[in-house]
């Protein structure tokens, strides 16, 4: 690809040049201040060194980049290739992926079930903290079955060590940190340990505390104010694990809880309500008190407790059994000043088995049982729909075989879904059946091709069904729901090119998705910033490609380059909404050695202009991301990490296409530090 440099692309070149010299010469001083050197944050595209066996596009971010910054999981993912962040606010983002999010990119905690409310509406926080994980992976192959169907984008897993696997070294074992950031007053503090209690029993302790301030905006748009409002965010998570480990497995119970605060930006009532017909007509009935809406905000508890068994040779014909089960309390109010007026309650379990089978005529793999029952009742002045009750049966297989230089995979789900609701809607009932492949054929050593292909299906979601047509406020929006939508088809396939060879490393993915019946929010009408929604179905596609290629330049540089395309038309409605544009970008890292690294980060996120209904154009942006970080031993056993980061350090004018409120300007530059130690 060739991009068509203007003025700012070359003045965030030399921008970025200069400050990676810089670096450079302050590397050859005996000593380095680190806080004059701000550092990236850590959001580019690692490839892992046992990628050759994952699908191409898949992404394994570990936890040396989630412990520099990443405070949501849209944040933890946004940068990787092919990935965007659907920001709402300082406290809420969701990663989309190949332009799809919500149902279409399934969010599981150490493969199970979240069961918050975060896929009903983009104002709702993900409860799975990328601060207490030890890793993230994005799932794009036969692999993704495993753990839901229909996550045509992509499935993100977030492991953690809640439930410890294994007894630790030396007694005890742990990481302690804390980091500021400028932008927006934000203090992150966390901690986790995990103790020996005896020679068979694990303790697993942690917390993350969280307190931002309304952040900073771009210098060009502090007109009113210098800060957007009503973008706080505070958090505070605490868990504990208890696990019996044997010589064969291990038994082990968790508890977690969170309580999240944060703010909703804008004007939350509209001068409009919708007709009959759905359209804007009819002058609202509200009371004007004079708010902006800036006193408008979330209030999210809620509560966890989990168990997991592993039993390695189980009995004849099988390595190993895993057992789990999670049950989750949630509620969340949608606060007017002090008083809630819209309170969503959710209560949900979610019970999985997995049998890991010996060769079979050569496969061997995976096959499971999973089930998931959620119950969500919203009461108040925006009750979205009436109270639902959805029950989920599924089972799942995956089988691999060696083929000589060939890997081939095969998987299938079957799901049975039951969605009850209390009102005179009628209730649904469906079976969706997907299955996948990958034949990966490594035509010379450490390089290979791949080609994956897919049927999946999905069943609508609750409120996809069963929306009532009233005011969301945090959105803006006028929700109505089907209840005679039927199962989402898609048929899907991916090439891929990837390699990891001495100084060569690339990873490129070409994909095509073919959808009957695709499920999506329609805006039937717009009036200022509200809009009237209706949940339609329609033929569709959504092809692209994406990747990055690096090369190790010598035992200190290393050079890449990394970009992404999405295109998705709907057959009967023209374009499908918030598709994010193209981006181009490239990234140097740089090892000083004795413990000295850096960072430097340039792309281009192109202008959005293939529009779905009453959309706003996409605004193209650059971003420069600039850091520093040092990595040293206090003793044996204990090690340490410094880091400083400069994000946006252009001050560019954000605006993400991709969000639901995608006229809300994003953070400005900003700057952070942070320190963190394990032991």
């Amino acid at each position: 690809m060739i991009i068509m440099f203007k003025k700012t692309h070359i003045f965030a070149l030399s921008i970025l040049s200069f400050s990676i010299l810089h670096a450079f010469a302050q590397n050859s001083q005996q000593e380095v201040d680190v806080n004059d050197l701000p550092t990236i944050e850590l959001q580019a595209q690692s490839t892992p060194k046992d990628h050759l066996n994952h699908a191409a596009g898949d992404t394994v971010i570990g936890k040396d980049q989630l412990v520099q910054g990443a405070t949501t999981i849209g944040n933890a993912l946004n940068g990787q290739a092919g990935i965007y962040s659907a920001q709402y606010t300082g406290g809420v983002s969701r990663p989309v992926i190949r332009g799809q999010d919500g149902a279409r990119v399934k969010i599981t905690q150490n493969g199970g079930d979240p069961l918050d409310v975060s896929s009903v509406s983009p104002d709702h926080a993900v409860t799975v903290d990328p601060n207490s994980a030890d890793q993230i992976e994005v799932l794009r192959g036969p692999e993704t079955l495993m753990y839901g169907a229909g996550s045509v984008g992509g499935l993100v897993n977030v492991i953690d060590h809640k439930i410890p696997e294994t007894m630790p070294e030396n007694g005890y074992e742990g990481r302690i940190g804390a980091r500021y950031n400028t932008g927006d007053d934000g203090l992150v503090y966390s901690g986790d340990t995990t103790i020996g209690l005896g020679r068979q029993v694990a303790l697993n302790l942690g917390a993350v505390k969280r307190d931002a301030n309304n952040y900073i905006l771009p210098n060009d748009l502090q007109n009113d104010s210098r800060r957007e409002q009503s973008t706080f965010a505070k958090s505070n998570d605490y868990h504990a694990g208890l696990s019996w480990i044997y010589d064969r497995g291990y038994t082990g119970v968790s508890y977690s809880e969170r309580h999240d605060k944060y703010g909703i930006p804008g004007d939350v009532d509209s001068d409009w309500e919708p007709d009959h017909n759905m359209m804007l007509t009819i002058p609202a009935e509200h009371e004007d008190d004079g708010e902006n809406g800036s006193s408008s905000w979330i209030n999210l508890k809620q509560k966890r407790y989990d168990v997991k068994t592993q039993l390695n040779d189980p009995f004849v014909g099988f390595t190993r059994l895993t057992a789990q089960a999670n049950h989750t309390t949630y509620q969340h109010a949608e606060m007017d000043g002090d008083t809630p007026a819209t309170l969503f309650h959710s209560t949900g379990t979610d019970m999985r088995i997995v049998l890991d089978n010996h060769p079979w005529a050569g496969w061997n793999g995976q096959m499971g049982a999973q089930f998931t029952r959620q119950k969500l009742t919203i009461d108040g002045e925006e009750a979205l729909m009436a109270p639902t009750d959805t029950e989920r049966y599924s089972l799942f297989a995956l089988q691999t075989k060696q083929f000589g230089p060939v890997t081939t995979k095969l998987s299938t789900r079957i799901d049975h879904q039951d969605t009850s609701v209390d009102s005179d809607q009628k209730n649904f009932n469906g079976t969706a059946y997907s299955v996948a492949g990958e034949s990966a054929w490594e035509f010379t050593p450490n390089h290979k091709i791949s080609l994956d292909a897919s049927h999946q299906e999905r069943s609508p979601m609750a409120q996809e069904l069963y929306s009532n047509g009233g005011l969301h406020g945090p959105t803006k929006s006028f929700e109505f729901g089907n209840d005679e939508l039927t199962q989402e088809k898609s048929n899907n396939i991916n090439l891929g090119f990837h390699g990891d060879q001495d100084a060569l490393q690339y990873n490129l993915s070409v994909y095509h998705n073919w959808f009957d019946n695709f499920i999506y929010a329609n805006t039937i009408d717009r009036k200022g910033d509200f809009r009237s929604i209706h949940y339609d179905q329609t033929d569709a596609r959504f092809y692209g490609v994406d990747g990055d290629i690096s090369y190790q330049m010598s035992a200190r540089y290393n050079v890449g380059l990394f970009g992404d395309y999405v295109r998705a038309k709907l057959d009967d409605n023209g374009n499908a909404p918030r598709i994010p544009g193209g981006r181009m970008g490239t990234r140097i890292k740089a090892d000083f050695g004795e413990g000295y690294s850096s960072t430097a980060e340039y792309y281009h996120v192109f202008h959005q202009d293939d529009l779905a209904n009453y959309e706003t154009e996409g605004k193209s942006y650059n971003m420069v991301n600039l850091g520093l970080a040092y990595q040293g031993q206090l003793n044996q056993k204990t090690g340490y990490q410094l880091y400083a980061k400069a994000n946006n350090l252009l001050d560019s004018k954000v605006y993400l296409h991709e969000s639901f409120l995608s006229d809300v300007p994003q953070i400005g530059r900003n700057f952070s530090v942070g320190v963190d130690f394990n032991f």
